[in-house]
């Protein structure tokens, strides 16, 4: 694996998990506030209450299922960039340079 690829894996890594900390660090304050609100053990708080930890346990499942899915695919978009930037490195410097001129126009337009 080149430097390259390995930056890009790094990069990917990264992002997916500061996405998946951002998410369980939701899922904590949430949790937090539920729980806040244990001292009311009947009416509609309670029932909403019940629901709603319910919903967050099976959000936490869910999110460690799909925690190695997302870094996987992450990992995949990373080499299918890199790969075609180094096959077609004139190509990429053209769409950078596009996507660029127009980033340019859109921020000078306001």
């Amino acid at each position: 694996m080149t430097a390259k690829k390995t930056v890009a894996h790094e990069e990917a890594q990264l992002d997916s998990a500061h996405l998946m900390g951002d998410f369980k660090a939701l899922m904590a304050d949430a949790e937090a506030l539920i729980k806040a609100t244990a001292h009311h053990e009947e009416g509609p708080l309670s029932t909403i209450r019940s629901k709603a930890l319910d919903t967050l346990n099976n959000a936490k499942e869910s999110l460690s299922a799909m925690e190695d899915t997302l870094t996987e695919k992450a990992k995949v978009v990373a080499d299918g960039a890199d790969d075609f930037v180094h096959r077609n490195p004139w190509e990429a410097v053209g769409v950078a340079a596009g996507l660029g001129l127009l980033i340019g126009l859109f921020i000078r337009g306001r």
